[in-house]
């Protein structure tokens, strides 16, 4: 059975016919549906709206409430993934971040109003908004006002393109380089960029003179377009245009035969009448002249206009008189905390009183998982009958069973006990991407890294003359002035110096061997360690270890159970765990991921998967305060199963310490934590089957050792929070067992940022919110000097807060003491150094303060805002600083980056570059760390991947097969006075060129070629020639590059091809050679090879332009399947 089906049952319930019979009626009707529960009101309001071609306004009590209620009818319409044109289930939000705060626009919540407000004039169909008392209460500008405002074109409309730009200054929209937010526009050449507040996604309009030639939304990650549009409507942000305009009620604003739908009434009217109050206190506080009834109405002026309209109240209590009352008999889904034989016989249960039974899971994953459960189950309880039940791949919030129309609807979460979150459509900004994309752009006065020269200084692009013709160059600034002009086809030799943040580098000399020595040296440590990695790998495999076995139900009841859903990362993380531990040989394997990305779920898991085989269990971790948290987090986890899990560390008494240690060693405890602790001699396993091991690198050589020992033929787990770069994962792909887990757990609620300069308003409020809900509160303030006044300014200004104080100068058992107090919820506000950022997973803490926030770099701060927004609740964080103005751009460059950040995944990571750095000293050595910081991370990336690869050419050296299809040249340079480049008129931004410029010069594909070439047509416009002739170029450096020419010069009508390498180079033993001979032999007059300084050139005479270069050396490539 499907959702559909459900709601026809409904549909011809006696219940929903009376709703209907009374809604059809022209008098305004007051009705009161008693008895509905849990996610019930969603299908009875769907009912409703399949059999009523009205428009439906939901109010519900709270935000929270009102958007559980949206996605439940997001999830029955099925419009989740429907675009904005298709929509008819609305969210009307508050404009502000927080309810009122004018100063708190939120550009994601304006754009969810502007779009309810444009659908309500432009459509005729029937629409359901769902919205909540804050959002009811918010004035909007009238309809003549939105219409008057709006700008509507279709395609091959005449608009001036003038006119257009005029309209989008006059109606207050951004001129940008790249639209990446509601409010933005851009102009390119006949294309203008517009993100209107009508569309999820921003409008590209193409214009052939003065007519709309075509439209399309398009992507703000990538720019790209999505879907081509007929016809589109511009509209601004009303609240900046018509603050001269007089706005009216959102009841007056929709059609009046529309119908309102209120859980509670009596509390809507009041939470009005409250936030107005607070409205008006502020206004009056604030000594401003505005009046509170132009930005909001009342409770009593909402109650007067309802007397227009038909009232269905449902929920607990009803206000006004209902003209009818119809009631439900229903009961919410009870709480089965996993207990499935309870389930089982719950649906047998409601079979036998002829309720169909209906599951509702997230996924079609989850069902099967729920299917394998349940079906485990009753094959061991032998029933001849099997339960009955049907499943949906559809997410509700609440189940219920509905005795009226004998429907039960059970959900996923709730029989798993798992936290199930809203989701809120949020607008697709760019901006992340954008971020990331300025952090790594070169920019006049950044550092780079030229392979073959060294560290020098960008110096911007420069148009040279070559030969009479127009090139553009890059300019690089070395030691004493000395300056290098490189070519564009050369950009992969350098890449942007990335060290340790707040650290110049030293300028190269040209001309001097210092890198090249500099260069050699990484190259050789490199090796070593790889070689070592590789050696350890190879004796490991070679040893026997236990083979566990295939999940039993127990595994999957515990993983199904998980409060998350799984992102990708982490199920990969899982799968790859699981099967390295059914292997016959010892498991080594690293997960690595930030603090409550879920590598402890994972550990969690193959824990579990070893006790069930009666395996013991080691979880090593480097402090007590871990060892106390991992603790608490597997013992909550392992609950519901018969697993003994105890911990140890130097809090427990000596007769505590003895008795763990007698019971591990009698087999009963299955799973002991603690810290180094663990591997004294004394603690002795009965049958150890999995070593845990958490934040390896933080642990002395002389534990190292013993962990060596201890290693094996034990499967080893290591987990780091320390993330550890992308590039690296690759290179050592063959060298580690490796696991990353990039992204956040999915459920989680992006933590709210903002940034103020420092005030005791903002601080107050902050603490005082978060700790009015239960919560606790991180400041972070990092001196040590005076953080004993800081705590007493935070007492001051919060008289009733408990304030705990933390830094790492304190005696280590007083800093853990005052850390375990926290987590126990002794203190309120823990004012703390930087200490705060490393491992500390305090779910009840949701708001951190960090105070001079603009000393901080951008890896620490995202490090500290990461330490909030763990629990099922929202988060924030503050960023307290002097004024922007006074800070230099790079300070307020991260901190606008930071701010803007809503959610911190793998997009965000490759601006780490601190971690970045940490990550790859961790695994290859501190001494690496130093190469580093001396060459930067991307050279040093370059240098990595160059000494794999040399590696890789020594173990195979002998292998026939490897060097047949060995591929002698990397890179090929090319030498030209071709006009070969992208016109500032094609391309205006000099950033946005370079960027093209090196995504080109990357480019292995032909694939790739034709895709980029689709994107600049896309983004803008036609393709000049010059800008074909470089597409051109590429080519000919790939075809170059397979005949073995590390170097091509196209010059005065002549084309010169460099070979690789000295005489006694491997290449010219090679098949590649040997055809290049063959070719010359037989055609003599096609070209002639010389000899000079031990290197060997063909020529070409006669090569007029880049497509007859391609066209002359392509038969001189060497295919190894041809044949002779």
């Amino acid at each position: 059975m499907t959702v559909e089906e459900i709601i026809t049952r409904y549909q011809r319930s006696a219940e929903i016919a009376a709703i209907h019979a009374s809604l059809n009626n022209e008098l305004p009707k007051r009705l009161y549906i008693s008895g509905l529960k849990a996610s019930q009101p969603s299908f009875v309001a769907a009912a409703i709206l399949k059999l009523l071609n009205k428009t439906h306004i939901f109010v519900l009590p709270e935000k929270e409430s009102a958007a559980y209620f949206h996605n439940d009818l997001e999830t029955i319409f099925e419009e989740k993934e429907k675009k904005y044109a298709e929509r008819k289930i609305l969210f009307l939000p508050t404009s502000y971040k927080r309810p009122f705060k004018l100063d708190e626009p939120d550009s994601s919540n304006i754009l969810l109003r502007s779009e309810t407000l444009n659908k309500i004039i432009d459509t005729r169909n029937p629409l359901a908004i769902i919205t909540y008392p804050e959002a009811l209460a918010e004035k909007v500008p009238d309809r003549i006002t939105t219409g008057q405002n709006s700008l509507k074109v279709k395609k091959g409309d005449e608009i001036s393109f003038d006119f257009m730009t005029d309209f989008l200054i006059e109606m207050n929209f951004e001129r940008v380089n790249f639209v990446v937010e509601p409010g933005q526009f851009a102009v390119r050449g006949g294309i203008i960029d517009v993100f209107s507040f009508s569309d999820d996604h921003p409008f590209r309009i193409e214009f052939f003179g003065n007519e709309i030639e075509s439209m399309r939304t398009f992507d703000t990650a990538n720019q790209l377009t999505l879907a081509f549009l007929s016809e589109i409507t511009i509209m601004p942000d009303l609240h900046k245009t018509t603050d001269k305009i007089s706005k009216i009620p959102f009841i007056k604003y929709i059609d009046q035969n529309s119908i309102f739908w209120f859980e509670n009434l009596n509390y809507t009217v009041e939470k009005i009448e409250s936030e107005c109050k607070k409205l008006n206190e502020t206004y009056l506080f604030n000594d401003n002249k505005g009046r509170v009834s132009e930005i909001c109405f009342g409770g009593q002026e909402l109650l007067a206009n309802l007397n227009d309209f038909h009232v269905i109240e449902f929920g607990a209590r009803c206000l006004m008189q209902p003209d009818k009352t119809i009631e439900f008999q229903a009961q919410p889904q009870l709480s089965f905390n996993k207990n499935f034989d309870m389930l089982i016989t719950k649906l047998n249960e409601n079979s036998v009183n002829n309720i169909d039974n209906f599951i509702f899971t997230v996924d079609l994953k989850q069902a099967e998982r729920l299917h394998t459960i349940l079906d485990d189950i009753q094959s061991k309880n032998e029933t001849s009958r099997r339960t009955q039940y049907y499943t949906i791949a559809r997410p509700i919030h609440e189940g219920f069973t509905d005795f009226t129309c004998r429907v039960a609807c059970f959900t996923d979460h709730q029989i798993f006990d798992r936290y199930h979150l809203f989701h809120i459509r949020k607008a697709t900004y760019g901006r992340e991407a954008l971020s990331v994309k300025e952090l790594y752009n070169l920019q006049p006065g950044d550092f780079v890294t030229h392979i073959d020269h060294g560290v020098g200084r960008f110096d911007g692009l420069e148009t040279i003359e070559n030969n009479g013709r127009q090139q553009e160059a890059i300019r690089l600034v070395y030691q004493d002035g000395d300056l290098l002009y490189l070519s564009i086809h050369s950009l992969h030799r350098i890449a942007k110096f990335i060290g340790k943040e707040g650290i110049a580098p030293s300028l190269n000399k040209l001309g001097t061997n210092n890198w090249n020595r500099l260069k050699e040296r990484t190259k050789k440590k490199v090796k070593d360690i790889a070689r070592d990695l590789i050696k350890l790998y190879s004796a490991r495999r070679a040893s026997n270890g236990f083979s566990f076995s295939p999940d039993s139900y127990l595994q999957h009841e515990l993983e199904a159970s998980f409060i998350y859903e799984d992102t990708p990362d982490q199920l990969k993380a899982t799968i790859d765990v699981k099967a390295d531990l059914e292997k016959n040989f010892p498991m080594d394997r690293l997960i690595c991921g930030d603090v409550g990305f879920g590598k402890t779920e994972v550990a969690i898991r193959a824990a579990f998967k070893a006790v069930t085989d009666s395996k013991q269990v080691a979880v090593l971790v480097p402090t007590t305060i871990l060892a106390l948290q991992h603790f608490k987090t597997f013992s909550n986890r392992l609950n519901d199963f018969p697993v003994n899990v105890e911990y140890i560390n130097r809090f427990k008494s000596t007769r505590e310490q003895k008795q763990i240690i007698q019971e591990l060693e009698a087999g009963r405890i299955d799973i002991l934590i603690g810290t180094h602790r663990l591997v004294s001699n004394d603690v002795k396993f009965k049958d150890l089957g999995l070593l845990i091991i958490d934040e390896e690198q933080k642990f002395g050589v002389s534990i190292k050792e013993k962990l060596k020992k201890l290693k094996v033929n034990v499967d080893t787990l290591t987990l780091t929070a320390t993330p550890i770069p992308r590039t690296l994962q690759f290179s050592l792909m063959g060298a580690r067992d490796l696991s990353v887990i990039n992204t956040p757990p999915a459920n989680r609620i992006p933590v709210i940022t903002e940034l103020h300069s420092f005030s005791s308003e903002v601080i107050k409020s902050a603490i005082n919110f978060e700790v009015a809900r239960g919560g606790q509160v991180f400041f972070v303030h990092n001196k040590v000097q005076n953080i004993n006044e800081v705590a007493e300014m935070v007492r001051i200004f919060c008289p009733r807060v408990k304030v705990g104080i933390g830094h790492g100068q304190l005696q280590g058992a007083k800093l853990e003491q005052v850390m375990l107090d926290f987590i126990e919820g002794d203190y309120d506000v823990l004012v703390a150094t930087t200490i705060v950022e490393n491992g500390l997973d305090i779910p009840n803490a949701n708001t951190i303060i960090i105070n001079n926030a603009q000393n901080y770099g951008l890896s620490d701060l995202y490090q500290l805002k990461g330490r909030v927004g763990r629990a099922n609740r929202q988060a924030f964080c503050y960023l307290l600083s002097p004024p922007l103005s006074t800070l230099n751009q790079k300070a307020r460059k991260r901190l606008k980056a930071i701010e803007e950040f809503s959610s911190l995944g793998s997009g965000f990571s490759v601006a780490m570059r601190d971690l970045d750095i940490r990550g790859a000293g961790n695994i290859l050595g501190a001494e690496q760390s130093g190469f580093i910081s001396e060459i930067g991370f991307e050279m040093y990336n370059k240098i990595l991947d160059e000494a794999m690869e040399e590696l890789e050419e020594e173990t195979f050296a002998n292998d026939s097969e490897k060097l047949i299809n060995k591929s002698y040249v990397k890179d090929c340079l090319l030498e030209t006075d071709f006009e070969l480049m992208i016109p500032d008129s094609y391309i205006s931004i000099t950033t946005e060129r370079l960027s093209i410029y090196k995504e080109l010069d990357n480019i292995k594909t032909e694939d790739g070629l034709h895709k980029i070439k689709n994107q600049l047509i896309d983004r803008f416009g036609p393709i000049p020639e010059q800008v074909e002739g470089l597409f051109s170029a590429i080519k000919l450096r790939w075809i170059a590059s397979r005949i073995g020419f590390e170097k091509i010069v196209l010059r005065g009508g002549d084309m010169t091809g460099y070979f690789t390498g000295t005489e006694d180079s491997a290449y010219y033993n090679s098949m590649a050679f040997t055809h290049v001979i063959d070719f010359l032999k037989n055609n003599p007059k096609t070209c002639s090879m010389r000899e000079s300084k031990q290197k060997l050139s063909l020529k070409f005479t006669k090569v007029e332009s880049v497509e007859i270069a391609l066209k002359k050396l392509q038969p001189l490539i060497y295919y190894p399947d041809e044949e002779n």
